[in-house]
């Protein structure tokens, strides 16, 4: 069943069934208790809900106490669709979708609205929608022009890409309303033990302006702001040593005095700026942090973040995800996961029989580098990120021969990004084609011997781009469908427990400690689902292993 749903201020809104088709299947109803009207037909028939974004509509629903199992999310879809069409960069929201049917002027979408303490999403005031639409009547017109266009675009992915894509917006305002768990004290206690005592506004903290005297100091006592990555350039060249840059990984080859507290100010200097009392200050309260997820966020399907930078917790920091007591966390990371799509991608039956144990890497050393792991991650890592320096372009050669199939799909790609064509994911994520800047690059008349390879730099950069594209976009399909086997598996089995973090390949779900089994049992489960979704048949195995943990930090 499905239902389209628009909402209005004050917790009023409208609700409409549709046929299975997307036509009106009977009349509009008016509540001016929208929460209590979608928590009853969720009770009575579960429907799939149509609505303009998840992200404009969930988060008041979820405060007011109302799950919801599945949704359409015109927004994501039509992000895709556009996408589909090498039209990445138009606007994807409702006034933006039913200007474009109606032949109007397309407006911009609009910036996401302020973070507050407890956000109202149902506001008293909304801009008109182009044209006067009506906005119920907007959302079932987009939703049948979404429908007829995947219909004729003819990729058999796309609608279960949709269903993944909006489960996954569902998940992510889940997350953000339930929190990840963390203990300030904790992180308290853990910044005065690294950087010493909270510092006074425009101050560094005690530690770094140690380390600062000290990079002074070895420079000769001429003041040197570490903070500024020219001014460290200028002091080595006074030393006589040139450097190309005051990055961390170009410092530690050189022998001076300065680079051991350099290289540990820019550790320390990057936990204080991105992980800081005032972050902590914005970002956590009432023992959570509720980070705002961007679903799709980077073009390739991998989420962001809008502020918070949730996905780059350091290491350091995970001993304050803590469970609370009696509750534990799970954890659970999908092992090599891009080499096994690649597998899946290319069909390559060798490299499948390669899948089948935990470690990939030990496997395919065995198999084709005489043990030598190393030599197997920086081959597989070549061949779907171009790497051709150093050892790469060797080791990527015994990976052509043995595994011929897999390592020419990601080639075939990479070809299709040098002469500027667009590639797709499993389930039809879509690449977009290159700008205008790169087409005059690469189509330049010159002949010199400078625009010449400037041109195939051109080219071979774009082709490395395609040529991971096909990877981490069918990666992200494969996540997109594990997330919404999850929450629905953890909601029927086990619903006090919830999804509070994910990124990229990982989950963490914060459960009753008496759960927790269940809760593991569910993810590996979920795993198997999402496999056989989106490459179906597929002799490749997607490990996903979960374990029962009390803190973030032990789970690896």
């Amino acid at each position: 069943m499905l239902m389209a749903l628009v909402s209005h201020a004050e917790n009023a809104g409208e609700v409409r069934p549709l046929s299975d088709a997307g036509t009106p299947a009977g009349p509009a109803v008016r509540t001016d208790d929208l929460a209590a009207t979608v928590r009853d037909l969720e009770a009575r028939h579960r429907p799939r809900w149509v609505w303009s974004g998840t992200a404009e509509v969930y988060p008041e629903l979820l405060a007011r106490g109302v799950r919801v199992e599945r949704c359409h999310d015109l927004a994501h879809t039509e992000h895709l669709l556009l996408a589909h069409q090498d039209r990445h960069r138009e606007p994807r929201g409702l006034a933006a979708a039913v200007a474009r049917l109606r032949g109007l002027p397309v407006p911009d979408d609009h910036g996401p609205r302020k973070r507050t303490a407890q956000p109202t999403l149902f506001e008293p005031e909304q801009e008109p929608l182009p044209g006067g639409a009506d906005p119920l009547a907007a959302v079932v017109e987009v939703h049948a022009a979404q429908q007829a266009l995947a219909a004729s675009l003819g990729h058999p992915g796309l609608r279960l890409l949709f269903a993944a894509e909006s489960a996954s917006a569902l998940a992510a305002a889940e997350m953000t309303h339930h929190g990840l768990p963390w203990r300030e004290d904790v992180h308290l206690r853990l910044l005065v033990d690294t950087l010493g005592p909270r510092p006074a506004p425009g101050a560094r903290p005690r530690v770094l302006a140690e380390l600062a005297d000290r990079i002074t100091a070895a420079f000769g006592g001429k003041a040197v702001n570490p903070d500024h990555p020219p001014g460290i350039v200028r002091a080595f060249a006074r030393e006589g040593i040139d450097v190309p840059s005051a990055r961390a990984w170009t410092l530690k080859s050189v022998d001076h005095p300065a680079v051991e507290p350099l290289l540990a100010y820019k550790e320390l200097a990057r936990l204080w700026v991105a992980h800081g009392w005032s972050w902590l200050d914005t970002w956590v309260a009432d023992g959570r942090f509720r980070p705002d997820y961007v679903v799709g966020g980077v073009v390739s399907g991998r989420w962001a973040t809008r502020g918070g930078a949730a996905l780059q917790i350091p290491r350091v920091l995970r001993t304050a995800v803590r469970a609370d007591p009696g509750w534990k966390l799970v954890a659970a990371d999908a092992a090599q996961l891009e080499p096994r799509v690649l597998a899946a991608l290319a069909e390559d039956a060798d490299f499948a029989a390669v899948s089948v144990e935990d470690d990939l890497y030990t496997t395919l050393a065995a198999e084709a580098f005489d043990g030598d792991r190393g030599r197997a991650k920086l081959a597989m890592l070549s061949a779907m990120y171009g790497g051709t320096g150093g050892d790469g372009a060797p080791a990527m050669a015994v990976l052509r021969r043995r595994f011929p199939k897999a390592v020419g799909y990601v080639e075939a790609a990479a070809l299709a990004g040098e002469q500027g064509r667009i590639v797709r994911s499993r389930l039809g994520r879509t690449s977009p084609s290159p700008s205008e800047a790169w087409r005059e690059a690469t189509g330049s008349a010159d002949d010199d011997e400078d625009s010449l390879r400037r041109s195939r730099r051109a080219a071979r950069d774009w082709g490395r781009f395609t040529r991971n594209f096909v990877v981490q976009a069918s990666a992200a399909d494969w996540t997109a469908a594990l997330l919404g086997a999850l929450r629905r598996r953890l909601h029927q089995d086990t619903p006090e427990a919830h999804l509070v973090f994910f990124q990229h390949d990982e989950v963490l779900v914060h459960c009753p400690a008496g759960q927790a089994d269940s809760v593991a049992a569910n993810v590996v489960a979920a795993g198997e689902e999402a496999s056989g979704l989106v490459f179906p048949g597929t002799p490749v195995r997607f490990p996903l292993k979960a374990v029962v943990v009390d803190t973030y930090a032990e789970a690896k």
